[in-house]
This record gives C-alpha cells, structure tokens and sequence, in this order.
C-alpha cells in the first residue's frame, strides 16, 4: 500500500516544477526495481552559479534525509558521496 502522504508530495513536487519562475531543478527518482532517473537543469551556464544551485539542492535534501531518518547531516553526506562515485551519468 502506498503511503498517502507521498502520494501527496508527488503531487505537489509536480505542480511546483512546472512554475515559471524557477531558476534551477533537481529531480531524483527511484522506481521499485531499482533504476534511477535524475534530472538536473538551471537558466545559466556560468559554472558558479551553477555549483551554488546544485549546493542549495544538495544541502536541501541532505538535511531533509537526515531529518527524516533520524540521522546526522555527516553520515547522510557520506553515504551519499559513496552513492555518487558509484553512480552512472546518462
């Protein structure tokens, strides 16, 4: 059974990165079998504008994560490093 408050965040995350006003956008998706999707966008191409925008998003969900699974910033950090380096780029 599907939860429905992530029913609900899906919903708004949808809504929200059609807005016309958005400078940058970051979607990581993960279906059940394990396949990854993400999607990375911003209006500029000067490199740090674009480090900031990607350290705003990833500063975001890194708090968001450890939050919600009762962990510390660092250790959500460092797993995600590892998740990184292993990661493919499409």
């Amino acid at each position: 059974m599907t939860n429905p408050r992530f029913e609900e965040v899906k919903t708004e995350a949808a809504e929200a990165v059609s807005g016309n006003d958005l400078r940058s956008v970051y979607t990581g998706i993960v279906h059940e079998n394990g396949r990854h999707e993400y999607y990375f966008g911003n209006d500029t191409e000067e490199a740090a504008e674009l480090r900031e925008a990607a350290a705003v998003q990833l500063g975001m969900l890194v708090r968001v994560l450890a939050d919600r699974s009762d962990s510390p910033v660092e250790e959500i950090a460092d797993l995600a490093v590892k998740r990184a380096e292993q990661m493919e780029l499409r």
